[in-house]
């Protein structure tokens, strides 16, 4: 009875019609200034570190933790990850927990951890191992959250995992076989629906299951789209979230025109996404829904303005200025060993730089507030980035909030406009991580 009534609950809603009038030249022109404050602001123009800083009093930190393992490398990731050894990569797991005393060592308790790949879940014994250790390490944290990919969802030792991560964030990418098969997953990772199966048998593990989706591929027509969506649905995984397929110096030549769709098409899949998925599921950022707004999920840097990150090829962003640790393997055991971080290169920003980082933050999670940057930065927003206010209002993409001056609503223009920026942004921190794994040589992998 109680089935019926949900259904009918359903039909009664009125459906979302995602309102996106932005012309394709305007995203087009939005992509171009992207690119230039990427490339300006990623430049690696760092210089060395042996150690973090000491935490500040009253700033709440998560820990990030980087596991770079995979079993297969997708063509289309550019991630840091190397292929999997298991002698290399349990040795890997014994110099995280001691990069995690000497994070300790220098005073840190986190709120949150994130562990991401790579696949977190490679040695699933290692990581239970890890993540108890960290809440040993770390009382305050109250959540973890962690990746897979379908294939260890149904191996022995993924069970050990229960009660120890709270969110599981699965890399579906796509229900659809022809999808798979072009991705080089179908062989791997098996059929959409032998992956719906396996996520279905393991939403009783976690308290949260989070199902990563792409869309932009080739050959994604809306069909297609919509089948991802209602099988994701089907689910009914806690959170749902829908990446756009981003293009980089390292996958030009595997991506674009053979992967991906035209640039063209990204509106209307979006507008699609919208469609579907609001009034199913709360609208936590650009790209990602959930059941909850109060639950932790993939862009971590939205609800942590500050976070540590441990392990080869991390990134930590402390007192505004970019922490690097090394991307090599070889050098981060020899950095562990010796009693030192695995961090070797910072950067540091300038208050503007970090005003517009926060800016697009704002517009890519839908919270955009002026008492933020009153109270962070001690400015007017609207005259301290007058041009990106400006530009913004112009096309639609905030407004004022009617009930509170403070805030500003995030239109479904200003969603595509903060999908778009956050693409690009990663974008440019995919090419960060070509630049910085090009040097490696065999012996530091």
């Amino acid at each position: 009875m109680s089935s019926i009534i949900q259904t009918l609950d359903r039909q009664l809603v009125t459906p979302y019609q995602a309102n996106i009038t932005v012309p394709n030249w305007m995203l087009g022109a939005m992509e171009r200034v992207m690119q230039y404050y990427v490339d300006k602001n990623l430049r690696l123009d760092t210089i060395s570190a042996d150690v973090m800083p000491a935490p500040v009093e009253g700033k709440k930190y998560m820990l990030y933790a980087h596991v770079p393992f995979c079993h297969t490398l997708c063509s289309y990731c550019t991630f840091h990850r190397f292929l999997f050894k298991e002698d290399k990569a349990r040795a890997y797991f014994v110099a995280l927990r001691k990069e995690m005393d000497m994070v300790k060592q220098l005073g840190y308790d986190f709120e949150s951890m994130y562990i991401g790949g790579g696949t977190t879940t490679v040695l699933e014994d290692e990581l239970a191992r890890t993540i108890e250790y960290a809440k040993t390490l770390f009382p305050s944290i109250k959540e973890v959250s962690c990746e897979s990919d379908p294939q260890h969802l149904d191996s022995p030792g993924f069970k050990q995992l229960k009660g120890l991560v709270d969110r599981m964030s699965i890399g579906v990418q796509s229900f659809n076989d022809d999808i798979l098969k072009m991705t080089d997953r179908l062989e791997k990772f098996g059929t959409g629906q032998q992956t719906f199966d396996k996520i279905m048998a393991a939403k009783e593990l976690f308290p949260i299951i989070n199902v990563d989706l792409i869309f932009g591929f080739r050959g994604q027509t809306d069909e297609v789209i919509q089948h991802d969506l209602d099988m994701a649905s089907r689910l009914d995984p806690r959170q749902i979230t829908t990446y756009p397929l981003m293009i980089t110096h390292q996958t030009r030549k595997s991506v674009k025109g053979k992967l991906a769709a035209p640039q063209a098409d990204m509106a209307n899949q979006y507008r699609m996404i919208l469609n579907t998925l609001n009034g199913q599921y709360n609208q936590l950022s650009a790209w990602a829904f959930g059941k909850a707004n109060d639950e932790g999920f993939d862009e971590y840097v939205i609800d942590y303005d500050e976070y540590l990150g441990v392990g080869s090829g991390s990134f930590s962003f402390l007192n505004d200025t970019l922490h690097v640790n090394t991307f090599s393997l070889r050098k981060y055991q020899e950095r562990i060993a010796s009693g030192k971080m695995g961090v070797e290169q910072q950067k540091q920003y300038s208050k503007k730089d970090v005003m517009q980082y926060r800016f697009l933050l704002g517009m890519f999670s839908g919270r955009l507030s002026r008492k933020y940057f009153r109270d962070t930065f001690g400015v007017n927003l609207d005259t301290a980035l007058f041009k990106e206010m400006s530009s913004m209002k112009l096309i639609g993409a905030i407004k004022n909030d009617p009930s509170n001056p403070d805030e500003l609503i995030i239109t479904d223009n200003g969603k595509m406009m903060g999908l778009l920026m956050m693409k690009e942004f990663y974008a440019g921190m995919d090419n960060v991580r070509a630049q910085l794994r090009k040097p490696l040589k065999p012996c530091d992998m």
